[in-house]
């Protein structure tokens, strides 16, 4: 699988000057600011090395065959798309691969100074030709098609063929530039059909442009683009070719294991969200495209949806400005123009993962902070008897600065308010929780449980720490269900892990969880009596020293948590956990702990699960979303595109069709939402000069909580789940089907 973690980061000035290419006449100063450079690269790479072998999980050995993998990774993080060595070139680097460890320890990185040569040699060549290329129009008409993934292509052969890959490349880039910009002209149209005002409508009609005009434009801009991204290419300094090196070693280790140099630019995940008023996502780059990893709580995508995790961003614009293409572009780049002021639309064309291309307008806005804490509400469903209390953790959130505001307060509180309404059962709804506060997996664990251990946690060293609830008081006794689904991930997979362990909950989603089960910590390489000297900052290690383990003995990482009662996910066509990361730590056991199961009363397994799969199988919209998944599979695997135009609009036009069929747009009326109720935490973090826009927007919010619950299949099959938990904890006797 493809690995995410290539790095781009903005570093440190050193020299770039190598043993391949120094002037035998350069200056003494020059030799010596040399030979600085090379021992404080040799000093990193030991005390990296050190820090390894002292506190990595998972003790490897930094040794030839370790080596040999780390150069598969140096080639990745070099030329991740096979779009700049050839064959020959990889034949050539290939004596070195048994060497990486060494070169680490010696400082002597030949590998790195022969890659940067051939590497900067390559950026020249495919610059000159395109130069050439754009010489002349493109053909559209040709029955051509472009591999869109970098694993099913090899390292080209000779020039020739590399060469015409690129071509290849620049005219996908021109035809994704003018389809771009014959939807941007349908749109204005129609914009000028519905305008009312003539000075706008006249305005607006200046903005038409012929057919002939938008293919010189795209053209243009696409030639414009790349001779911008080849710039920027041999722009940059050792430092950040270093970076690589030392990473390609360290990503063998495991995915979360990280070299940050010193003046470290921009972090690897750029959060454009909180104060930088942007759209509230986490994006990445992905081969040479910038892709969409997670929707941060609170910003406008969560909010009004459109934008999703996997998305591929090709363009963005500034409302009706022009779009900018940005395949091939950093994200530190890239980001730049979809960050901006405060009320503001930025549009974004997206990649689906059908193939299919969207326009998603989103108007910037800080991230409502308030929208990531916890809030709760009363669930009934017109033909089930009964009402049941729901809560949504976005995530494990916690105020270290005051030990009385934290999730599992807020959760504590709408425990007690949610009682208050005569619940027959309770939801914990923990689904896209990527984690946070461990003591709030700890404790909050324990509002269900009278006592007993919650996880175990083993370190580098091989000692194992057990976290315990302590607390002997029960919030909640009733029967209880815990929602999870794939991005459900670290401390979200210990809470779930120990309800299923403890048989305290049926925990309800998509096939598993995350698979999330490490602890990193940063250890700053500068931060050691023997360092003070030099006075200068090395950068620092973000390294996995730890592991979770359910009170079972099993591990929380690679496998995730398997949900008692499985409903179809409608990411199910993804491939984003964690043992999709190259090096992830694999799964494994330590022995069990001692501890008391529930005993208030029994959840059956079995008739609740063949119960739900009747239902589910009878049901329009889950069968709706396993058509999606099904459909998205096979698109997923279709990664060529078509290099021409008639073919390509087609395709466009039919996998839009296919995917409007199972869109799930209609609110279910069946689903009565009430007693909405916001934590206590999110009243308090309201900014003063924010606290209108809190009260005005109340509405809105509640609004749009009540539109997200009653068009969610998963909640109306949990609510008939909790149904049947209710009606057996009654004594009642259920069939296995309805």
């Amino acid at each position: 699988m493809r690995n995410l973690f290539l790095s781009f980061l903005v570093l440190s000035q050193f020299l770039t000057l190598s043993s391949a290419i120094a002037d035998k006449n350069m200056s003494t100063a020059a030799v010596t600011e040399e030979k600085v450079d090379k021992s404080v690269e040799r000093l990193i790479g030991n005390l990296i090395r050190a820090r390894l072998k002292r506190f990595h999980y998972t003790k490897k050995k930094l040794d030839d065959s370790l080596s040999e993998k780390a150069f598969d990774e140096f080639i990745k993080r070099f030329d991740f798309g096979h779009q700049f060595f050839l064959s020959s070139d990889i034949k050539k680097l290939k004596k070195f691969r048994y060497q990486l460890d060494d070169q680490m320890i010696s400082g002597e990185h030949t590998l790195l100074n022969e890659t940067i040569v051939i590497y900067n040699k390559r950026i020249d060549e495919l610059d000159s030709y395109r130069k050439k290329v754009f010489k002349k129009d493109f053909d559209f008409e040709q029955d051509e098609k472009l591999e869109l993934d970098p694993e099913k292509r090899s390292f080209f052969k000779n020039s020739k063929e590399l060469e015409d890959h690129w071509r290849k490349v620049y005219k996908q880039a021109v035809l994704n530039k003018y389809i771009s910009s014959l939807e941007a002209q349908k749109d204005l149209k129609e914009e000028i059909k519905k305008a009312k005002d003539k000075k706008e409508k006249s305005k607006k009609e200046k903005k038409i442009v012929s057919d002939k005009e938008l293919r010189k434009k795209a053209h243009t801009s696409v030639n414009e683009k790349y001779e911008r991204f080849f710039t920027r290419l041999k722009k940059d300094r050792r430092m950040d070719h270093l970076e690589k090196f030392f990473n390609a070693v360290a990503g063998v280790y495991d995915p979360h294991t990280v070299y940050f140099p010193p003046k470290r630019k921009e972090d690897f995940d750029i959060d454009i969200s909180g104060q930088l008023e942007g759209i509230g996502a986490v994006l990445q780059e992905d081969g040479p495209y910038i892709k969409v990893v997670r929707i941060v709580p609170g910003g406008a995508p969560w909010r009004h949806k459109g934008l999703e995790v996997d998305d591929i961003i090709l363009f963005a614009s500034e409302a009706e400005g022009e779009p900018v293409d940005l395949v091939n572009m950093r994200v530190d780049d890239a980001v730049r123009y979809i960050r901006g002021k405060k009320g503001t639309e930025v549009r974004l064309t997206v990649k689906k993962a059908d193939g299919s291309r969207k326009v998603i307008p989103i108007i910037r806005d800080v991230v409502q902070i308030e929208a990531s804490y916890a809030k709760g509400s009363i669930l009934k469903h017109k033909d089930l008897g009964g009402r049941i209390g729901y809560i949504h953790v976005p995530k494990f959130y916690r105020d270290f600065n005051n030990v009385e505001r934290s999730c599992t307060q807020d959760v504590l509180m709408e425990l007690k308010r949610l009682k208050k309404q005569n619940i027959s059962g309770m939801i914990l709804d923990l689904r896209n929780n990527g984690g946070g506060a461990l003591q709030d997996a700890q404790e909050m664990s324990g509002l269900f449980i009278k006592s007993g251990p919650i996880v175990q946690i083993r370190s580098h060293n091989g000692e194992i720490d057990v976290l315990t609830d302590t607390n002997e008081d029960i919030t909640y006794d009733g029967p209880l269900i815990v929602m999870v689904n794939r991005f459900s991930a670290s401390a979200s997979e210990i809470l779930a892990g120990a309800m299923q362990d403890y048989k305290r909950a049926v925990i309800v989603g998509g096939e598993f969880t995350h698979g999330k089960g490490t602890v990193q910590a940063i250890l700053d390489l500068s931060q050691s009596p023997m360092m003070n000297f030099l006075n200068k900052p090395l950068g620092a290690m973000k390294m996995t020293v730890q592991k979770f383990y359910r009170i079972t003995g099993v591990s929380t990482q690679f496998k995730g948590v398997t949900p008692d009662i499985i409903l179809p996910d409608p990411m199910g066509y993804a491939e984003n956990r964690e043992q999709d990361l190259d090096y992830a730590i694999p799964w494994d056991t330590v022995d069990a702990l001692d501890f008391n199961s529930w005993k208030n009363f029994s959840y059956e397994l079995p008739i609740l699960t063949k119960r739900s799969q009747t239902r589910v199988n009878k049901n329009d919209r889950f069968n709706k979303i396993v058509k999606s998944i099904d459909y998205l599979k096979k698109r997923k695997d279709d990664t060529e595109v078509s290099l021409n135009l008639s073919k390509l609009l087609k395709e466009d036009e039919t996998n839009k069709k296919i995917t409007e069929t199972f869109k799930i747009e209609e609110e279910n009326k069946s689903i009565l939402v009430s007693n909405f109720e916001e934590s206590l935490m999110a009243h308090e973090n309201v900014r003063e000069a924010d606290k209108e826009r809190w009260k005005k927007d109340f509405e809105q919010r509640k609004q749009d909580w009540v539109k997200s619950l009653t068009m969610d299949p998963m909640i109306e099959e949990t609510l008939f789940i909790m149904d049947d938990i209710v009606r057996q904890t009654k004594g009642k006797k259920l069939s296995m089907v309805e």
